[in-house]
C-alpha cells in the first residue's frame, strides 16, 4: 500500500445508507482547510482548537445549504496523528456523495481502505496487533469475537512483550559489549544471569502462545435457536432443517424442555437449538420451560424469530443477532418482515439453509483469524531462538553464537509488533479493511 501521508484523504466513516447523520471525515494538513471551503458558520473556524462548529455546507448542484456539524481535533491527539475533521451531515446518500466530490474537487484524495488506522500505525498511535484489533472490533460476529478483539485493541496482546523486548536488548548490549574483550576474558553479564534472562523470556512467550492457541480455537460450533411465541411452527421448522424428531401438536405449549440437534451445512457444523414458546408461565413446569427457553436465546449467536405469515413477530427479549422467520406460509400471505417459509410444501427452508451456513462459515472465521496466525508464527520463531540461546550458554558455546540468537528472537518481536515491517505486509493486513476506517 504505497500512500503518502501528506496528502488530505476524505471518506465516508459511519454506515451506508439512510439514517439520522453521516460522518464525512478528513484526516491532514490540508483537512481544516478543505472542510472550511465548503463550510460556513457564524463564528470563523480556529485552527489548533479542538471544538464543534454549527453551520452548513454548500454543494454544487444543491440550491439550498445543507445543516452541518463541523468537529476539529487538531494534531497531534488525533486517531491518525494528523489534524482530523468530521462534517457531520444528513445522512442522504446522494448528498453525502456530491459532498465528498466536492472535497475531492477541491484538493483532498479518496482514502483507501484502512488508510485512517494506517496512519494511526505509522504514527505509532497503534501497534500491529492493535490496529488488526480494530478490523475485529468491526466485524465481531458475536460477543465473544468482540471481547477479544477489544482485549487485543487495549493492548492486551503486546503489552506484556514492551518488558522482554526491553530485557532484550539490555542483554543484547551487554553480550555485544562483552565481544570487544574477548581477549581479556571480561564478562558484562555472568552466565547464571544470562539463563535467568532468557528462561524469563521463554515463559513469558510460552504463556502467550498458549494464550494465542486458546483464541483461535472456537469454543462450540455456531449455534442457532428458534424462539417465538407458542404455537407458532417452531418445532415443525426444527424438525424440517435436522430431520429430528420434535413432539409436534396444535396444542400450546407441547414444547416444555428445549431440544438441541447438531447440523452439517457444506461443511461448517452449527448447533439447532427448539425451545418453548413464549409465554406467561402458570405452573412450576412451565416456568421452567420459560427460564431454559431464555437462557438458551441468551447464549445464542443467531436467534430464529418465528412468528406466523401475516402477523407481525414479538420483540426478541435479548441483543443477540436476529433473523426474522415467517412460519405456515402455506396458511396465510406473508408479509416483508421475515423470511417466507412452509414446512409442509418446503418452501424458504434452502434460503434459511443457505443464509444460516454463510453465517455459521462467517464464525468459524473469526475476523481476528490472520492477525492470531501471523502473531503465532513471530511468537514460536522467537521462542526457537530463545531456546536455542539457552542451549548455548549451558553448553558454553561462543557468545558471538548466542548474540546471532538474542538478535534474532528482537527481529521477530519487532515484525510481531510492527517495529519490522513491509510494504508488503501492511498492504496484506490493512486492505481487508473498509474504506473510512
Amino acid at each position: 500500500m504505497q500512500t503518502d501521508i501528506a496528502d488530505t484523504i476524505v471518506a465516508l466513516s459511519s454506515a451506508v445508507g439512510t439514517g439520522a447523520r453521516a460522518i464525512v471525515r478528513l484526516s491532514g494538513p490540508e483537512a481544516l482547510a478543505l472542510a472550511g471551503s465548503v463550510f460556513t458558520a457564524p463564528q470563523a473556524l480556529q485552527p489548533g482548537q479542538r471544538r464543534a462548529y454549527e453551520g452548513a455546507v454548500s454543494v454544487p448542484g444543491i440550491a439550498a445549504s445543507l445543516p452541518t456539524d463541523l468537529y476539529c481535533f487538531p494534531a497531534p491527539r488525533t486517531y491518525t496523528g494528523q489534524e482530523v475533521v468530521e462534517l457531520h451531515v444528513q445522512a442522504c446518500p446522494p448528498l453525502v456523495e456530491l459532498l465528498i466530490a466536492e472535497l475531492l474537487r477541491r484538493g483532498a484524495r479518496a482514502a483507501l481502505p484502512g488508510e485512517f488506522t494506517l496512519r494511526a500505525f505509522l504514527a505509532g498511535k497503534l501497534d500491529l496487533p492493535r490496529a488488526e484489533a480494530v478490523l475485529g472490533v468491526i466485524e465481531a460476529n458475536g460477543r465473544q469475537e468482540l471481547r477479544q478483539a477489544l482485549q487485543q485493541l487495549a493492548g492486551g496482546m503486546t503489552a506484556p512483550l514492551v518488558g522482554l523486548r526491553d530485557d532484550l536488548l539490555n542483554l543484547l548490549a551487554d553480550l555485544e559489549a562483552g565481544l570487544d574483550f574477548t581477549e581479556e576474558d571480561i564478562h558484562f553479564i555472568a552466565p547464571e544471569e544470562l539463563l535467568k534472562q532468557l528462561a524469563k523470556g521463554l515463559a513469558q512467550l510460552t504463556l502467550l502462545q498458549k494464550q494465542l492457541d486458546q483464541r483461535s480455537l472456537s469454543g462450540r460450533p455456531f449455534r442457532v435457536v428458534i424462539a417465538g411465541p407458542p404455537n407458532v411452527g417452531k418445532s415443525s421448522l426444527f424438525n424440517a432443517l435436522t430431520g429430528g424428531s420434535a413432539l409436534v401438536a396444535p396444542e400450546q405449549g407441547t414444547t416444555r424442555d428445549y431440544l438441541v440437534q447438531r447440523l452439517d451445512l457444506d461443511g461448517t457444523a452449527l448447533d439447532i437449538v427448539d425451545t418453548a414458546g413464549w409465554q406467561s408461565a402458570d405452573e412450576t413446569i412451565e416456568e421452567q420451560a420459560q427460564h431454559l427457553g431464555r437462557a438458551a436465546a441468551e447464549n445464542a449467536d443467531l436467534i430464529l424469530l418465528c412468528q406466523v405469515a401475516g402477523e407481525l413477530p414479538p420483540a426478541p427479549p435479548t441483543a443477540q443477532e436476529v433473523l426474522p422467520i415467517a412460519t405456515k406460509c402455506d396458511l396465510a400471505t406473508p408479509t416483508d418482515d421475515g423470511l417466507a417459509t412452509s414446512t409442509h410444501t418446503g418452501a424458504g427452508l434452502d434460503e434459511l439453509r443457505s443464509a444460516l451456513a454463510i453465517r455459521a462459515r462467517a464464525h468459524a472465521q473469526p475476523p481476528l483469524a490472520p492477525s492470531l496466525s501471523r502473531c503465532r508464527s513471530h511468537v514460536a520463531a522467537c521462542l526457537e531462538h530463545l531456546r536455542r540461546g539457552h542451549e548455548m550458554v549451558l553448553f558454553e558455546e561462543p557468545p558471538e553464537l548466542l548474540a546471532v540468537e538474542v538478535r534474532g528472537a528482537l527481529d521477530q518481536l519487532g515484525e510481531l509488533v510492527g517495529a519490522v515491517y513491509t510494504d508488503d505486509l501492511l498492504d496484506r493486513i490493512f486492505s481487508r479493511f473498509c474504506i473510512g476506517k
